[in-house]
């Protein structure tokens, strides 16, 4: 069964869902929603990806804010609690989507090298 979550879950700024969806019309992928997914891990913390995408399975919790379709698996669900999800446009650290996820901090003491 679909579960369909508050955006308490995750937010995303009115910027960055104008970025997605300004996507969706460049590309031509009305009907996708923006899936975020853990991508790997390290010391560092939980990193993230996004896609665009449009298969979207019975397990999948989606939220809807600013006209915008976020899709998170049942694995990543966990690590994105509390998220927020804006779009950058800087001179110095660059254009892309920036994800802060507190629930996604890094834990060292797996027998990782990170120095500590």
């Amino acid at each position: 069964m679909l579960n369909e979550a508050t955006s308490e879950i995750i937010t995303i700024t009115p910027e960055a869902a104008q970025a997605v969806q300004n996507l969706i019309t460049e590309k031509n992928m009305d009907g996708h929603a923006l899936r975020v997914y853990v991508a790997g891990s390290s010391c560092s913390g939980v990193q993230f990806g996004i896609a665009l995408d449009n298969n979207i399975s019975d397990t999948d919790t989606t939220i809807e804010e600013n006209g915008v379709k976020i899709v998170v698996d049942n694995q990543s669900i966990n690590y994105l609690s509390g998220a927020s999800i804006n779009f950058i446009d800087d001179p110095e650290k660059g254009v892309g989507f920036m994800i802060n996820a507190p629930a996604s901090t890094a834990n060292c003491g797996g027998g990782c090298s990170c120095g500590d």
